[in-house]
């Protein structure tokens, strides 16, 4: 087997190591980063959902005190406010998504169904869970959502919905006597919950890391080339011609011209040792014509 082919055998190896290695590690990273995005979005829509919670149970809720004996006005109440900004979002943007899934609901829009349900028995048997990320399949693709839970913290709130006798009537003439009653203080009675589409992220970080991958090949490709010319011109040519040289003088031809090596390095030594060798199978030869 020729110098350049064990060279190139062992560079192929060392290279096929390497970008599986750095590939994997690469890969985890930028789907990592890829992930930890999502979350960063999914947490910015729930914080500015909050936001909008507290701007309403603020600022909203007061000035709307006297209607609501009047007229029941969702408008007034922090959860519908959420997400009715919410849903203006989704409008534009259907695949992210934010509910306050309930388990009891009032409005029957915020009823959980089947995964929220879960969701909201996490926390229902988990005081100390604050938060809850997970990952699910949707028919645009993998979603990703961050869940808070919903605790009645507030005595306010028992006013609509301790009981029917003690909710507002034009609350009742609203939705109706059936839902949303029952609740008590500190009861966990549903979910914040806001999904993101994972599928761009991901799909940027594929591209990513094909990009890179292509990128590495390429060096190592042009790395490749690079050594194996510098190899053939300063390791094997020398080593070529010396070897034929070698072989003239090891069959008796003595006007085979002697190795010219300007180098100091390993092949000029060698070069050095051949021209010696040489002189003194010349030498030993003469004294047997002698």
């Amino acid at each position: 087997m020729k110098l350049l082919v064990k060279f190139n055998l062992i560079f192929v190896s060392v290279v096929a190591v390497g970008i599986a290695v750095s590939g994997w590690i690469t890969r985890d990273l930028l789907q990592g980063n890829a992930r930890e995005e999502v979350r960063n979005n999914a947490r910015l829509l729930m914080e500015s959902a909050t936001a909008v919670r507290g701007y309403t149970a603020g600022q909203i809720t007061g000035l709307l005190e006297a209607q609501m004996k009047v007229e029941f006005l969702p408008q007034a109440v922090p959860s519908y406010s959420a997400t009715e900004v919410q849903n203006a979002l989704h409008a534009k943007y259907p695949a992210y998504a934010y509910k306050e899934a309930t388990l009891n609901p009032t409005n029957p829009r915020d009823r959980a169904v089947g995964w929220e349900v879960d969701i909201v028995g996490h926390f229902r048997s988990d005081a100390e869970l604050k938060e809850f990320v997970g990952q699910r399949d949707t028919p645009t693709g993998p979603s990703l959502y961050v869940a808070r839970p919903l605790r009645i913290t507030n005595p306010a709130c028992l006013q609509c919905h301790s009981s029917l006798e003690a909710a507002p009537k034009t609350m009742i003439a609203r939705y109706g006597p059936a839902n949303g009653f029952g609740w008590t203080l500190n009861e966990v009675i549903g979910a914040q919950i806001v999904s993101v589409p994972m599928a761009v992220p991901l799909a940027r970080a594929a591209q990513s890391f094909n990009v890179f991958i292509g990128s590495l090949l390429a060096v190592f490709l042009v790395v490749g080339v690079v050594l194996n010319l510098m190899i053939w011109w300063v390791v094997v040519r020398p080593v070529t011609r010396l070897s034929l040289l070698a072989d003239r003088v090891s069959q008796g031809d003595l006007s085979a011209p002697e190795f010219a090596a300007g180098s100091r390095d390993e092949i000029g030594v060698l070069a050095v040792s051949f021209a010696r060798m040489r002189a003194s199978v010349v030498q030993a030869m003469k004294m047997l014509e002698g």
